[in-house]
């Protein structure tokens, strides 16, 4: 059974299945969130994490890179305390550090956002390269989990779904031409 099978109706899938999964995301911090949240998602349940994501939100300051970037071991001591989110050492330096790094990106490329879109389009295996190149914690799993959720990869929604039509009238980025600026590389 496919994600549109099972969410739809649902308290917290139904919600988040019918107007965030697949939906292409242009705010950086938006992005950052999606990304947080798959990487806490490893090894648990997406419904644990969904439970846990307004938790998040205030534990990571509404998810502003620039704030969590300048997050201080005192304040992660304090996230490893915090038993409103997943209190995993490795997830939360993850956070911190990866946005640190998407405050790099912002230097070379402008954004999170636009550092995606440069990199656009890729296979799922040339994300996941780039991906471990670029951030921490992002396996295959989380690389490409995160690259559905915001619409850089296909395959979020199934065809027949009626989300998928709504997503399509949004031209996310695994929908876009493919344009001489962001051709694949040989």
């Amino acid at each position: 059974m496919s994600y549109c099978d099972i969410a739809p109706g649902h308290p917290f899938h139904g919600p988040y299945h019918d107007h965030e999964y697949g939906f292409p995301i242009a705010d950086d911090n938006a992005l950052f969130e999606r990304l947080v949240l798959e990487i806490n998602q490893a090894g648990l349940s997406w419904l644990t994490i969904l439970k846990k994501r307004d938790n998040f939100r205030a534990a990571f300051a509404g998810f502003d890179i620039d704030r969590v970037a300048r997050f201080t071991g005192k304040r992660r001591e304090r996230l490893l305390n915090d038993a409103g989110i997943i209190r995993n050492r490795l997830k939360i330096d993850a956070a911190i550090e990866n946005a640190r790094r998407i405050v790099e990106l912002r230097k070379s490329h402008g954004g999170f956002g636009a550092w995606l879109d440069a990199h656009h389009p890729r296979s799922k295996d040339e994300w996941v390269r780039l991906f471990k190149k670029t951030f921490v914690f992002t396996g295959g799993e989380i690389t490409g989990s995160f690259l559905l959720s915001c619409g850089y990869l296909d395959g979020a929604h199934d065809r027949w779904c009626p989300v998928f039509a709504k997503i399509a009238r949004l031209e996310p980025p695994w929908m876009r031409p493919v344009s001489p600026r962001n051709a694949p590389m040989p």
